[in-house]
């Protein structure tokens, strides 16, 4: 196994899209940065969305420049919950 590799954070970063997704109406990997600690891997990030889209909890709803200083303005993904994917707790 890839020492380098935490699955932890990945099981932790779905959940807090979850969250996410209940709270807001779209978000992004900005919102996510702000709640969790940082992955090992910087891939990681969208291993988590990927994660969560695969399991058919949230959507993409278009895209946006990111606020995040290192991603220097660049373009990434914003999301949605799938209605049909996630129930309020």
């Amino acid at each position: 196994m890839d020492d380098d590799y935490d699955r932890d954070w990945k099981d932790d970063a779905v959940a807090a899209i979850i969250s996410l997704s209940l709270d807001h109406e779209t978000f992004s990997a900005d919102d996510l940065r702000k709640h969790m600690r940082p992955p090992n891997r910087p891939a990681q990030w969208g291993a988590a969305f990927t994660s969560a889209r695969v399991q058919g909890l949230i959507e993409s709803a278009g895209y946006k420049k990111s606020t995040t200083k290192t991603r220097n303005a660049g373009s990434h993904q914003i999301w949605r919950r799938k209605t049909e994917g996630v129930e309020a707790a």
